[in-house]
């Protein structure tokens, strides 16, 4: 023990030695963890509602049109008379298609 004017000095009780690794692991939560399973949440939510006709990529980069919807499994054609067939977990998301614009409208306005 150490005696410093008159006083002695006492260890810290095990909570307060303990609450930095506590800090520490519920920021790491907050940072990672539950960011991590609500992107998970709707990716498999996205997966569930594939149709038909849905314009999707692959996480390996192709783009496709999804021609068949099977339990596990997605027929995709990706060309004319091209058609491949990959899990649902394969499909990295749907494809944002963008609005067509009316060319015709468009030159009325100008």
């Amino acid at each position: 023990m150490l005696i410093f004017f008159g006083q002695v000095a006492q260890k810290p009780s095990a909570l307060v030695s303990l609450m930095p690794i506590i800090l520490i692991f519920v920021i790491f939560y907050f940072l990672i963890i539950k960011p991590q399973k609500q992107k998970q949440s709707e990716h498999q939510k996205m997966v569930e509602s594939l149709k038909k006709n849905d314009d999707v990529i692959t996480i390996g980069g192709l783009h496709g049109t999804v021609v068949n919807v099977k339990d596990s499994t997605i027929i995709l054609r990706i060309a004319d008379n091209v058609k491949i067939e990959l899990q649902k977990s394969a499909v990295a998301g749907l494809k944002k298609n963008k609005p067509e614009i009316d060319k015709e409208a468009m030159e009325t306005k100008t």
